[in-house]
């Protein structure tokens, strides 16, 4: 394909597709084999990712580029084909993680900087050598009444832009993630605050971007959908689909080609309905997907329970996910549709 960053966002946001986020730390990926009583070897960690990506029927369909970590990248699959190989040939593709996970932000309590800059420059020429096209980083905003500080959130729009700068210059689409957690302490905020709390966070963000001179045109934005906190649930699903489009409107621009959600805390089958409801209510400037985690992969992942013998169960059991969403990346999820 195109090596132009426009060519690959666009590629990113191939209608009807968006992005497995399969780059769980080590920390992450064992908390979530504990659930299946799985020891976290590397071993066992290439054989679940392989598992998905060799998921013909989600992959080519449905899956429009792959976020991996370190060692991901690095892994060859059980026929030593490398996994980025894999991943391209199913047409979709390689992207790599490199920030260096929230850290609690000096002075601010309750709050959190993303770390990873340092040797920043190196490591994305490295992973450009590797295969990966397009990066991830996440900017983590705690939310209360009180929270976040205007420190906070100028300090990790400031991180955000000057990794996006350095993914151009080294030939790959960043994706700025800026989430604004749902499921954070105390989790109690209403939609309203999510939504005045987003709109600032995103506000910042592309003032930042303007100044450090990134491409619109070449990234691609990963922001939360404007929710309530996980303990404080009374929005209807319409009213976030509205809310979530209203405050993307008054915030980014046209320029960007496409802004693949997260999932942030949602049950999978809520996240597949918001997003499907934005798509089917709403005439937007810039395509509207999905770069999900644990919302693509919970399903597989206790189908698979680290057996052999279930790869072929969990396969299509993450092919099912991954096409209720490519449905609701279109507009077209209905609920009747997830028992079938």
């Amino acid at each position: 394909m195109s090596e132009r960053l426009e060519d690959i966002a666009a590629a990113m946001v191939t209608p009807g597709q968006g992005i497995l986020a399969a780059d769980e730390s080590s920390g992450t990926i064992k908390k979530r084999f504990d659930t299946i009583g799985l020891a976290s070897t590397e071993e066992n960690r290439r054989d679940y990712r392989e598992m998905m990506f060799r998921a013909e029927a989600a992959m080519k369909d449905c899956i429009s580029g792959v976020i991996l970590y370190d060692e991901t990248i690095r892994q060859k699959a059980a026929d030593g084909t490398p996994l980025v190989d894999v991943i391209k040939a199913s047409g979709a593709v390689p992207g790599i993680k490199v920030d260096g996970g929230a850290k609690p932000l000096a002075g601010f309590d309750g709050e959190t900087i993303t770390e990873g800059l340092d040797g920043l420059r190196d490591r994305l020429n490295e992973y450009y050598g590797l295969g990966a096209r397009f990066a991830k980083w996440r900017g983590v905003i705690s939310i209360s009444n009180d929270l976040p500080s205007w420190g906070a959130v100028k300090q990790n729009a400031q991180a955000l832009a000057r990794y996006a700068a350095l993914c151009q210059e080294a030939g790959i689409v960043p994706i700025v993630e800026p989430e604004v957690l749902m499921d954070g302490k105390p989790g109690d905020h209403s939609i309203d605050r999510c939504y005045e709390v987003t709109e600032w966070v995103l506000k910042t963000v592309f003032a930042e971007l303007y100044d450090a001179r990134v491409s619109l045109e070449g990234m691609v934005l990963k922001p939360n959908m404007v929710i309530d906190g996980k303990n404080a649930r009374k929005a209807s699903r319409e009213e976030v689909a509205e809310k979530t489009v209203r405050c993307l409107k008054s915030t980014v621009p046209a320029a960007v080609p496409g802004i693949a959600f997260l999932s942030g805390g949602q049950s999978d089958e809520e996240a597949t309905a918001h997003l499907s409801l934005m798509n089917a209510g709403f005439d937007m400037p810039w395509a509207l997907t999905f770069s999900y985690g644990r919302a693509l992969q919970a399903a597989g992942l206790k189908a698979w329970g680290g057996k052999k013998e279930n790869v072929a169960a969990a396969q299509q059991a993450f092919a099912h996910r991954a096409k209720m969403n490519s449905l609701a990346a279109t507009g077209q999820w209905k609920q009747d549709l997830e028992a079938a």
